[in-house]
């Protein structure tokens, strides 16, 4: 498969808030081809998770998409009904969600939780979906697969759990794979193992991948163009290579600069100054400006449009416009 696998465009979720209704997806657009990886980065409480839940359409209650596009595989996933978008999840996209331990059912077995997924979504013998779970779990990695199938979540470790979600991921042979924060709570060594296996799904079966991660190490191992959200908004977007060398927000700029390096042992860590607002407080003008150490007057009343710098990288900021002679 080739082309546009998966198209956002001016996504706005929101929830209540004071007696009114904050977005915290407000405006996101973005685009993924097959076969590739996009990953969202940004700080915990910035919108990664819940734009993936919005493409999904598991926004859960009281939030609500409020308005924007979501296209995925040549589908408008907004025009869908329940039961077509039911279909969608799982055969077109699929997604592994954060905490393994509390999205599987702990009372039934894991193979038994891969099989009824299968079969929700075919129809088929209870036998034929067992051979191919017990097939998947061989082909994530699982050790002795066929005994695993009558194991209860709570006797597997957390990558064996992970290897578990992503074979149910993969059952219908999805176009899209959401990916949401795959390696949290994973020491290194299985870290890399599970990492090692989403590149070679990724090569194996073509399928584009949305990885969500605050992890700027997984994304330089993984990833092949990168969106930086903040506040509810991309802030800079890019190839990897081009985001991580030469960072031209200065969010991403603050990321970058607060990974620890062996470089230089004993000095401060450093971080950007204050915290996330809270939707429905996001200050007018662009949401990085209380933080932000280059801020300019225009940073506190205007909000940023996107500055071009090149071959698919942008930036929303107006320092960065005024550097480029855009502003």
């Amino acid at each position: 498969m080739s082309g546009t696998l998966l198209e956002v465009s001016d996504l706005v979720t929101t929830f209540p808030a004071d007696g009114s209704r904050a977005a915290v997806v407000d405006g996101v657009s973005l685009r993924l081809e097959a076969g590739e990886v996009l990953a969202l980065v940004g700080e915990s409480g910035c919108g990664k998770s819940m734009t993936a839940l919005s493409i999904l359409r598991l926004v859960p209650r009281p939030g609500r998409i409020e308005s924007g596009r979501i296209e995925l595989a040549g589908r408008d996933v907004g025009a869908l009904s329940v039961s077509d978008m039911r279909r969608v999840r799982g055969s077109v996209a699929a997604m592994i969600f954060q905490e393994p331990m509390t999205s599987l059912n702990p009372v039934q077995t894991v193979g038994a939780q891969v099989v009824e997924a299968i079969r929700l979504h075919e129809r088929t013998s209870e036998d034929a979906a067992r051979s191919r779970t017990v097939e998947l779990f061989a082909r994530v990695g699982i050790p002795d697969a066929v005994a695993r199938f009558e194991a209860y979540p709570h006797q597997l470790s957390g990558g064996l759990k992970q290897r578990v979600m992503i074979a149910m991921a993969l059952a219908m042979r999805p176009k899209l794979l959401i990916a949401d924060e795959p390696t949290t709570a994973l020491d290194v060594t299985i870290q890399a193992q599970i990492l090692e296996l989403l590149r070679e799904i990724r090569d194996r079966f073509g399928m584009g991948v949305l990885l969500i991660t605050h992890d700027l190490g997984v994304v330089n191992e993984l990833a092949d163009r990168i969106a930086v959200m903040y506040a509810g908004q991309v802030a800079e977007e890019g190839a990897r290579e081009e985001v991580l060398a030469r960072p031209r927000h200065p969010y991403t700029q603050g990321l970058l600069a607060s990974i620890p390096s062996l470089a230089r042992p004993g000095e401060p860590l450093a971080e950007i100054r204050g915290v996330v607002p809270s939707p429905g407080q996001f200050p007018a003008g662009c949401r990085f400006a209380t933080r932000c150490p280059r801020v300019i007057d225009r940073c506190r009343s205007e909000v940023p449009g996107p500055t071009s710098l090149g071959d698919g990288h942008r930036a929303w900021c107006h320092v960065v416009a005024a550097e480029e002679g855009k502003a």
